[in-house]
């Protein structure tokens, strides 16, 4: 059996091939990686979109590279899991790998909420990258997947979230009072700080939601998922700056699947890792320059001054870290897990 090191290519013919699906013939004519025929199942939420770019991309990559002996099949839109059960599926042995959110299900994966966290010093995809590929190294994050037969495989790397909702926009930290907002985790909490009625829903129904008054604002990843399930239709304003948080909706295996792959398998999914961040960076930079445009053209955009950012990180920032370091100190060092999020950031580990 033999391996040959993937080839790289640029972000743009990467996103072509992932987002377009054109491959070059050459690619799929002859096997860089001989192995035995594999079969994977892969469950996710919703439609194709930029969130799925880089798994569309894995997809791909891994039947090209072993000559259509290693194929995933994904399915999209909850057609073998729920979006808070997959989780509950890999452990069940369902399915060999999934995506997750945390903030879908708190109580299976507490320490990786710390990536819920608001106004956590994320300034950039590139720092997000690094901040969640070194936080899934951590034995305490290992510990909390291996309970679901599961094992961190790569980073979705979700961009910073904004708010975009119906009615009046809250142009100062106060007109958030009373607003019932979808949001998750520590962004979740944060708003509630500022006196909002906090609401959990996963994102394939908050459309639903605004449209008929239920919420009045949501908070997902900003510009590409406010566009994917269509909220920009039912809104009236979007927030541009805040930059309130984000949360974390990694890839995951099942180690039962994992370990029974050929060494040679295992490798070329981690060879595979760089391409797919080049994946990501490039379909949510293109998301934003399709969506942003369109967001101005129809809705009003509130853009925060620096004093009002300011206060909004004095009430929803550093408290709300305290708080969770508080409330699950006992169930595991989250005072670690947070420190190593902050280090990571500022690039003090690597």
């Amino acid at each position: 059996m033999t391996h040959r090191r993937i080839l790289r290519t640029g972000a743009k013919g990467v996103l072509a091939a992932a987002v377009l699906g054109l491959v070059a013939p050459s690619a799929a004519l002859a096997a860089n990686v001989d192995g035995p025929s594999v079969f994977w199942k892969f469950s996710v939420w919703g439609n194709p979109r930029a969130f799925t770019a880089g798994i569309e991309h894995m997809a791909k990559r891994l039947e090209e590279e072993t000559g259509g002996n290693f194929k995933v099949r994904v399915f999209f839109g909850e057609q073998i899991s729920k979006a808070k059960e997959n989780l509950d599926g890999l452990k069940a042995g369902a399915f060999e790998a999934a995506a997750f959110c945390n903030f879908y299900h708190p109580g299976k994966n507490p320490a990786n909420m710390v990536m819920t966290m608001p106004f956590l010093p994320i300034p950039d995809f590139d720092t997000a990258w690094k901040v969640r590929m070194g936080l899934y190294e951590h034995p305490i994050l290992k510990d909390e997947m291996a309970a679901w037969n599961a094992m961190y495989y790569v980073t979705t790397n979700l961009p910073q979230y904004e708010f975009m909702g119906k009615g009046e926009p809250p142009l100062k930290p106060e007109d958030f009072s009373g607003l019932r907002v979808r949001a998750g985790g520590g962004v979740g909490e944060a708003v509630e700080k500022l006196g909002a009625i906090r609401q959990s829903m996963p994102a394939t129904e908050v459309y639903t939601a605004i449209q008929r008054g239920t919420i009045d604002a949501e908070s997902l990843p900003y510009t590409y998922a406010h566009a994917s399930y269509k909220i920009h239709e039912v809104a009236d304003w979007f927030t541009s700056n805040m930059a309130p948080g984000t949360s974390d909706c990694p890839v995951v295996i099942s180690k039962t699947a994992w370990e029974a792959l050929p060494e040679q398998y295992q490798q070329l999914l981690e060879d595979l890792k760089p391409e797919i961040r080049e994946v990501y960076k490039a379909a949510y930079d293109e998301a934003d320059a399709e969506n942003l445009p369109m967001f101005r053209e129809a809705l009003t955009e509130v853009v925060y001054t620096d004093e009002q950012l300011a206060a909004f990180r004095e009430l929803g920032g550093q408290p709300v870290w305290d708080e969770w370091v508080a409330a699950n100190k006992d169930q595991f060092d989250a005072q670690a897990v947070l420190d190593l999020v902050l280090s990571l950031a500022k690039g003090e580990e690597s």
